[in-house]
């Protein structure tokens, strides 16, 4: 398995977030609570995008805006796969 590497990067939280971070991190350090919480998002964002190009595949009208769809599709998925 690899070894994660971390990067120290500085970045600016609203003081009620990072109230709501310190309540529920439990026994792990702040920085493991914000990287938790970051993945979810960014996996629940990675399905929104899924979910809005199935409904822009879905929605084609003829066969030749079905095919442009599917396309465009394809090219994003491959895109995220680099």
């Amino acid at each position: 398995m690899p070894t994660a590497t971390r990067t120290t990067k500085s970045l600016s939280l609203e003081r009620d977030v990072l109230k709501e971070v310190e309540r529920t991190k439990g026994d792990s350090s702040t920085s493991e609570r914000v990287n938790c919480l970051l993945k979810v998002g960014l996996e629940v964002e990675r399905r929104q995008c899924l979910h809005t190009e199935a409904a822009a595949f879905f929605k084609a009208d003829n066969d030749r805006t079905a095919e442009k769809a599917f396309q465009s599709a394809s090219i994003k998925s491959l895109a995220r796969e680099d």
